[in-house]
């Protein structure tokens, strides 16, 4: 395993962190498959993985209740002492913070349910700009002084969804320890962005991304014309592969989170961090990452990450889903099959057809979907 220095934390964290938001489940998301997870998280800890990434959300039948990731990696590391093994890192739900009080209620909970004294990195969870001056209000950065002098937390940071200016004016609001951002090779000029990245860079801010493979539409929902560039190249990779080298070839990316469910993920994803070097990629092979990248923007339909911030839809529809489908059929040119996925796949209550354009899901939609008019040409190309 690879490892680099957590911007001035000089936390030396490697390179591939564990995502526990995906982990696998027994059939529903709130129900975690404990054999398999445990499996999972023993084998990348042998092989070296010291980063492990949770919210109090995770795992949960809805963003308004603590789910089970948390509640899980407690009992993992305090059965299996092994604590002292890994950094931990959490997230305050700050979408669920109306009192100054509730900052240290969430923490002491989720201290509990992680069974320690000290969480590692501690984020503000899902930044953004109409709730800001809310959570300034609040108190925000007088907690967390509060529990960094008290032990509770050892270093501070926050995740966002939201624009590069927005991201600056936080990034300069106190002085945390690191950020964390959806990154790549799609999402350049989009959210953060390049800007974004090299900014906090520049003020030494440790970088972990999330979303390396948007969502898996990157590793698997690859269009024709993309396959046809993998292959033309002498260096054989799958895109998963590809996505990741492309990410750890950033001197400013510190560490690549993963949402990895099958021991095949986490066994692929331990062998492409062995080569995940800063500026390791060649001339040739950064000529065909641009390639790729014109292929895909001239596809997908709509930018989804497949998030779940749009959940539930009070009308019931898929939302997540139904716009995969909809990128599936325009880089697949196969609407066809794609359509009978479609219907078979998903329950009549989640289909497009059933939005009432209440425009929830628009407000709270990290990527700033127009998801009203995506659900409208969901409907037009599946019918009703």
């Amino acid at each position: 395993m690879l490892y680099r220095e957590l911007g001035s934390t000089r936390e030396k964290v490697s390179i591939l962190g564990f995502g526990c938001m995906r982990l696998p489940t027994l059939g529903s998301y709130d129900k975690i498959d404990l054999k398999k997870a445990n499996s999972l998280l023993d084998h990348a800890l042998q092989e070296g993985v010291n980063y492990l990434d949770t919210a109090y959300p995770y795992h949960g039948i809805s963003n308004s209740g603590g789910g089970e990731s948390e509640v899980f990696l407690g009992a993992y590391l305090a059965e299996n002492n092994r604590h002292d093994e890994v950094y931990l890192a959490t997230k305050l739900p700050t979408w669920l913070l109306k009192e100054p009080e509730d900052l240290e209620k969430f923490l002491d909970e989720q201290l509990k349910r992680l069974r320690t004294d000290q969480i590692d990195f501690y984020l503000l969870h899902s930044l953004k700009e109409k709730q800001w001056f809310h959570l300034e209000d609040l108190g925000v950065f007088e907690f967390l002084d509060s529990a960094i002098a008290d032990g509770r937390i050892k270093y501070t940071g926050f995740s966002t969804h939201d624009e590069t200016a927005f991201f600056k004016e936080v990034v300069d609001s106190y002085p945390w320890d690191l950020c964390q951002l959806q990154y790549n090779y799609l999402d350049e000029n989009i959210q953060v962005g390049k800007e974004g990245l090299e900014y906090a860079a520049e003020k030494n801010l440790g970088v972990v991304i999330m979303e390396p493979l948007k969502g898996g539409v990157l590793a698997n929902q690859v269009p024709p014309e993309v396959e046809k560039i993998w292959d033309e190249v002498n260096v054989k990779r799958n895109p998963a592969e590809w996505a990741l080298r492309f990410l750890w070839n950033l001197p400013e990316v510190n560490l690549v989170l993963s949402g990895m469910n099958t021991m095949e993920q986490l066994v692929e994803n331990l062998k492409t961090a062995e080569e995940g070097l800063p500026d390791s990629l060649s001339a040739l092979e950064n000529e065909v990452m641009e390639k790729v990248k014109m292929a895909y923007h001239a596809k997908i339909r709509v930018e989804c990450s497949a998030c779940g911030y749009c959940m539930p839809c009070p009308s019931g529809i898929n939302i997540p889903q139904c716009l995969s489908y909809l990128n599936q059929a325009a880089m697949l040119n196969d609407i066809s099959n794609i359509q009978g996925q479609y219907y078979f796949m998903l329950k009549d209550t989640e289909h497009a057809s059933n939005c009432l354009e209440c425009g929830l899901c628009e407000e709270i939609c990290t990527q700033k979907i127009p998801i009203r008019e995506m659900l409208k040409e969901v409907k037009k190309t599946f019918g009703d």
